[in-house]
Order: structure tokens, then C-alpha cells, then sequence
């Protein structure tokens, strides 16, 4: 997913603030069931992050057109780990591990197929 450097992303000397690199993954994550016609919230089912490790390897800037990047890393029972890398160009600037487990309503959930069949998807996809 390509996103452009705002603005609102960045502190007064033009240097992307470090949580946007989170919200870029975010954005990114969600993109991926939208752009396969799906919504990453179901009948009552969702996903919370559970633990995520994230390096920050180089700034991105004002105007920077970055491109976010995800692979399945595992996907179990109720829960699926994924790995996010941005990139500016082919520079890779920040790179994040992230699990998240399923939940219907306020429970732990075994994932439905609705989503199974998404991230079956991205089983071989390599960065």
C-alpha cells in the first residue's frame, strides 16, 4: 500500500512522529481486506493487537511516498503474526512484528473462515 507523507504526520523539522509508523501499518492492514472485498470487522468477530516489536531504521520525511508491505507469518487457531516493513523507494525504514488474536464481541475467538481464507492468501508471499 502506498501512502504520502502529510503534514499532520510530522513534528516542526518535518520528521515523520513515531507512532504514525504504526498508524501506516494499521492503514495498510485494513487495506488488505478491503481491497479483497472484505471488512476486518464480522459478525461480530475482530482482531486487538496483542504484541507487536517494532525498529525504526531510518526517519521518513515531509512529501515522502512510503510503501507498506505485509506478509503472513503464522496463522493459528486465534490468533495470525504478521510482519509489516515501509519502505521509502527500495530503502526499508521501518520494520514491525505484530500478533493479533481474534475476539467476538469481548471473547478469544477460533478465527472464522471468513478471514482463514484472507490470510490463506499471503501464506507464500514473501518481503
Amino acid at each position: 500500500m502506498k501512502i504520502r507523507v502529510y503534514y499532520e504526520d510530522v513534528d516542526i523539522g518535518g520528521v515523520v512522529y513515531h507512532s504514525k509508523y504504526l498508524n501506516f501499518c494499521e492503514r495498510a492492514r485494513s487495506d488488505l481486506f478491503f481491497v479483497h472485498g472484505k471488512t476486518p470487522v464480522w459478525q461480530g468477530y475482530h482482531f486487538v493487537v496483542r504484541r507487536l516489536q517494532a525498529d525504526y531504521i531510518k526517519p521518513a520525511f515531509f512529501g515522502d511516498e512510503l510503501e507498506v508491505k505485509t506478509a503472513l507469518r503464522e496463522l493459528a487457531r486465534v490468533k495470525v503474526s504478521l510482519t509489516q516493513l515501509i519502505y521509502r523507494g527500495e530503502e526499508k525504514i521501518f520494520a514491525m512484528e505484530i500478533e493479533l488474536v481474534c475476539l467476538k464481541g469481548e471473547r478469544i475467538a477460533k478465527i472464522p473462515p471468513y478471514f482463514q481464507e484472507l490470510f490463506a492468501q499471503f501464506q507464500s508471499q514473501k518481503l
